[in-house]
């Protein structure tokens, strides 16, 4: 039995290209002709940059192959919708029977056509870790799988997805490699005992080591995370370019160009994204409680979130989000001085239309409070008397 190395590596450099490749990739609303920036086709966004430890650290690993490692697959994650429904995938005919709920995932560990079959993890955040499958049976897979489950996802993203990568690799267990991320590499080898984790009882045959479940759960889990803040960081531009010209519409004409309705569905757009980033359960500032006792498993994931950057992007978009709030916030001060003027104007002409009537009804009076002339009619009867 051979354990299992991942290496990772981006679409957009091929230079990193190398055997077992995990992929992660993400539904993109497409991006409008006339808001995009000259500057940005130029240089790639931040969510398709190579990962930042340097792949030299995996070269000896890739470099030597030897016959005590197994050949290097494939891991791709992609994100379909905001979030699943995992409760619905319970009974669900189009799974195999095999599948279950593996802690906070769905887990199924056989996938795919014969003698191309994978392993998979399903998560909540809207998001699924393809484990041995290359990238035409991922989308078959969100296809086939994720697109027949109805009412699984919620808010689904936009068609035309985007990609990046990582690989994966194995040796012997006469090698003694142990569990770890190596460089572009994620290897799967020999595990530390855990303290309070236990596998399921019953366990239906799997495409990698029973022994190393729980190692492939904790990276998914963390490429999961990183791949719907992707999602979230593609979501958050289309947002930012569409805000893009209320500055250039204030400096030209000295007015926002919106009104204010579609200012607060914004702004109810913007406290969305915030809360998707931090108030969720899966959010992506937190590591998750399942790792609380097992410190072995915990370095797994957090190894897999730093090489990712997904503090540093979280921490990003937050930044972002910031920004997009404060401008948001001279909007609406703009928006309320400009509502306070016109309702000054309002008031000014309704006193004028007050005073204009009081001169018309009480003028005579005033003309004698003033002038001290008497304009009364003579009394008719006392003519006659007289």
């Amino acid at each position: 039995m051979f354990p299992t190395v991942f290496s990772r590596s981006s679409l957009r450099f091929p230079r990193y290209n190398y055997a077992l490749q995990l992929r992660r990739a993400f539904a993109t609303p497409a991006e409008p002709q006339d808001l995009r920036d000259e500057s940005m086709d130029k240089k790639p966004r931040k969510y398709t940059t190579p990962l930042r430890r340097s792949a030299s650290a995996s070269l000896p690993i890739r470099a030597n192959p030897t016959p005590t490692r197994s050949s290097i697959q494939t891991v791709f994650t992609l994100a379909t919708a905001e979030r699943y429904l995992l409760s619905r995938m319970r009974g669900f005919p189009v799974l195999p029977s095999h599948s279950q709920k593996f802690h906070e995932s769905w887990w199924i560990p056989r996938w795919g056509k014969h003698g191309k079959e994978g392993e998979v993890f399903v998560f909540a955040n809207g998001s699924f870790v393809c484990w041995g499958l290359e990238e035409d049976e991922a989308h078959r897979f969100a296809v086939e799988v994720i697109g027949r489950i109805p009412g699984i996802e919620v808010s689904p993203l936009k068609a035309s997805p985007g990609n990046r990568g990582i690989r994966i690799r194995g040796g012997s267990h006469r090698v003694a490699l142990t569990t770890r991320l190596q460089g572009d590499l994620i290897i799967l080898g020999k595990n530390p005992p855990l303290n309070e984790l236990t596998p399921p009882a019953k366990l239906p045959a799997m495409i990698f080591p029973e022994e190393t479940l729980f190692a492939r759960y904790a990276f998914s889990q963390a490429l999961s995370r990183s791949t719907a803040l992707s999602a979230l960081e593609v979501a958050l531009e289309e947002y930012l370019s569409s805000m893009a010209l209320l500055p250039h519409s204030l400096a030209k004409t000295g007015k926002p160009g919106m009104g204010r309705t579609a200012l607060v569905k914004k702004l109810g757009e913007l406290m969305k994204f915030r809360q998707g980033l931090n108030l969720n359960r899966e959010n992506f500032s937190d590591v998750p409680d399942f790792y609380w006792t097992e410190p072995e498993l915990e370095k797994y994931f957090n190894s897999v979130s730093d090489a990712l950057d997904v503090k540093v992007r979280t921490d990003s978009v937050n930044d972002k989000i910031t920004y997009a709030a404060e401008a948001q916030s001279v909007l609406r001060q703009l928006l309320t001085e400009t509502s306070t003027h016109s309702m000054e104007l309002v008031i000014i002409a309704l006193i004028a239309v007050e005073v204009v009537i009081a001169l018309i009804r009480d003028g005579p009076e005033l003309w004698e409070i003033f002038t001290g002339q008497d304009h009364k009619r003579p009394d008719p009867s006392h003519a006659e008397k007289v």
